[in-house]
Parts: structure tokens; C-alpha cells; sequence
């Protein structure tokens, strides 16, 4: 990062926060997106087409100090049919990593990676409409409620939908989680890929700036989720960081209107590969988080999981020789940002 920018980020940060980084306010979440429960076509077999962490890896990154795995999985495969009831076998598989991620002491966040489709349709369409989204959530929260290391992310990254098509839904499915009694945390995305680098684009119906403090909690526990990569057009998916400087101002933003609207914010996704301007990119966005915790929850790196492709350039699993270069980023940042085990209430 040219030393002007790191300059006018560490102005900002101070103004905002009104201290230096270290006096910042601790972080609930640090962790990583586990992925394999979201992989394959279709419903696919267990075990062939999707899987879910070992506990070989979630004791890998608890050891390194993380406290908190996002877990994606696929709607169709918890409920195959629409307004039926949950699968009893796969609610277990599900149970189960929770169960074995608990052990290690870590909270769960739990990632329906969607999209903001079902079988190939958009919630809000005549083939998946808003209350079904709404009676899936009903369901499958209250099989976790009260847990208060269960987080609920309500949907991944929603595209294609109008932001005020996307309230109506995410509405009904907090009203949903909050009628079966369930008080647990919930993440609420934007849609455009919830990105922070475009969550004051307008757009037809209008922007996630705008539209999305409409959400209405009844249990007022609930933060906003986003996701920021690196890369050219923030898909995260180049392995130069063209975008790096771009990508830390656009967390700078998001803090100021988590901060002029009182709301609270987690970083879901981010990412980068292994290279030297990557690695200060995730940096100086990890840096942007920990100084401003009393509004960012914290963060979840993606991604790593047991079949996760070993050449992905943002992957932290580990290899055969030992820890990936990005993680000697997030465990400097874990050990700088503190931890508080009272963050999610519910």
C-alpha cells in the first residue's frame, strides 16, 4: 500500500474509533469458512459429492487460535422438499459438526449457500415465495435455539434479487426464527454478493445502504454480513490483489454507516492469495476490523476444508509442509484483537 494511503487509513481509523487500534474494543469471531457440506450438484451422496469437516481440521485451526467456524451447507439437501420436514440424517450430519466444533471450543455459524435460490429458483419467486424460505428457517432454528454459540446466517451472498425484494424475505425469515423462540444471533446479508465495496450502489430497488435498515428483529440481536475480496472486480477469484487498497476503504466506509446507524457488522468472507501485495491487502482489511470492534463482530476467512483443492490460491488448509502464508496474517490479527465469549447473546 502506497505510504499515503496507509496514512489517511490510520487517520480515519483514529478518527472513528477515537483511539489507536489497541484500545479497541475486542472481537466475537475469528475464524475461517469450512467448506464440503456445500459441494456437488444436486442432493447428491454423503461422502462422495459433499462432506463435512474432520475434526482433524477443526482442531487444526482451533489450535491456532480461531473460535469461529462458518459452515456452509445446501438447503436442498437439509429439506428436499419445500414446507416438509427437515432430513432427519442430514440434520444429524449437521447436529454432529456442530457437536464436534463445540468440543473444540468454537462457535458456529451456520451458512445456508444458496445464494438466495432453491433448486435453481429465487426466494420471492411463485416456486420458492418468501414464507418458504421463512418456514425452513422456522424449522431448522429451532433445532438451535438458545444455543448461544449457534449463529444463524440467514442466506449466502443473494444476487439477482432486488434489495427490496431480499427485505421482505430476510423479514420473514427473522420473524419466523423469532416465533419458534429462537434468540440467537442472526446475519443478515445484502444482495449484490452482500459486497462492502457496493453496499451504497444504487440500483433498482435501491441500495443496501437504504433498503436493508428496514430489518426488523423482534429480539434485536442480529448484525449485517459482508464479504470483500481483493481481486479486479471483488469476485475473489484472480490471483492478483488489484483491488487491495479499494478493498480496506471499502470497510472504512462500511464501518461509518455501521457506525452513523448503530448497527454491528461481521465480515464473512474475504480472501487472497499468498503473495506479497495480498498479504498486506488482508492486512490492512484485518487491521480496519480490530480497530473498530465496537461495530464489527469480526470475521471469517474463506476458506479452507478437508476437500478443498490444494492449488486454490486462497486456500488455509494445511499442506504436507506445514501452515499456508495467509494464516501467519489472521493468527497476527487474532492475537491483536482479543476475544469476548459474551458477544452473541440469544
Amino acid at each position: 500500500m502506497h505510504n499515503t494511503l496507509r496514512t489517511a487509513l490510520a487517520a480515519l481509523l483514529l478518527a472513528m474509533t477515537g483511539s489507536p487500534a489497541a484500545e479497541a474494543a475486542p472481537l466475537c469471531f475469528r475464524g475461517v469458512n469450512l467448506a464440503g457440506a456445500e459441494y456437488g450438484e444436486g442432493i447428491g451422496t454423503y461422502g462422495k459429492d459433499y462432506i463435512y469437516p474432520s475434526e482433524k481440521t477443526v482442531a487444526y485451526f482451533a489450535a491456532k487460535g480461531m473460535d469461529t467456524i462458518r459452515l456452509p451447507f445446501k438447503w436442498e439437501r437439509l429439506q428436499p422438499q419445500l414446507g416438509a420436514r427437515l432430513n432427519g440424517a442430514e440434520l444429524q450430519r449437521l447436529k454432529d459438526a456442530v457437536t464436534l466444533i463445540r468440543k473444540h471450543g468454537m462457535r458456529i455459524v451456520l451458512d445456508p449457500h444458496n445464494y438466495a435460490y432453491y433448486g435453481g429458483k429465487q426466494i420471492g419467486s411463485r416456486d420458492v415465495p418468501s414464507f418458504a424460505f421463512a418456514e425452513f428457517w422456522a424449522r431448522l432454528s429451532v433445532e438451535f435455539a438458545g444455543e448461544k454459540d449457534v449463529v444463524f446466517g440467514l442466506m449466502n451472498e443473494p444476487h439477482d434479487i432486488a434489495a427490496s425484494d431480499w427485505l421482505v424475505a430476510a423479514n420473514a425469515a427473522i420473524r419466523a426464527i423469532r416465533t419458534v423462540g429462537a434468540n440467537n444471533l442472526v446475519l443478515v446479508p445484502g444482495t449484490a454478493w452482500t459486497g462492502a465495496h457496493s453496499w451504497a450502489a444504487d440500483r433498482p430497488g435501491g441500495s443496501n445502504a437504504t433498503v436493508m435498515l428496514g430489518i426488523e428483529d423482534p429480539a434485536d440481536n442480529h448484525a449485517y454480513e459482508f464479504h470483500q475480496y481483493l481481486d479486479s472486480d471483488y469476485s475473489g477469484t484472480h490471483t492478483a490483489c488489484d483491488k487491495a487498497e479499494n478493498a480496506a476503504a471499502a470497510l472504512l466506509q462500511v464501518t461509518d454507516w455501521l457506525k452513523t446507524n448503530r448497527k454491528r457488522g461481521f465480515l464473512g468472507e474475504f480472501g487472497a492469495a499468498a503473495n506479497p501485495q495480498c498479504l498486506k491487502g488482508l492486512e490492512n482489511m484485518l487491521d480496519v476490523v480490530s480497530a473498530n470492534g465496537d461495530v464489527w463482530l469480526g470475521w471469517t476467512y474463506w476458506a479452507a476444508g478437508d476437500w478443498w483443492p490444494a492449488d486454490e490460491p486462497m486456500n488455509v488448509q494445511p499442506t504436507a509442509d506445514g501452515d499456508r502464508r495467509q494464516l501467519q496474517v489472521l493468527t497476527k490479527a487474532i492475537h491483536a484483537s482479543g476475544g469476548d465469549a459474551a458477544c452473541t447473546g440469544g
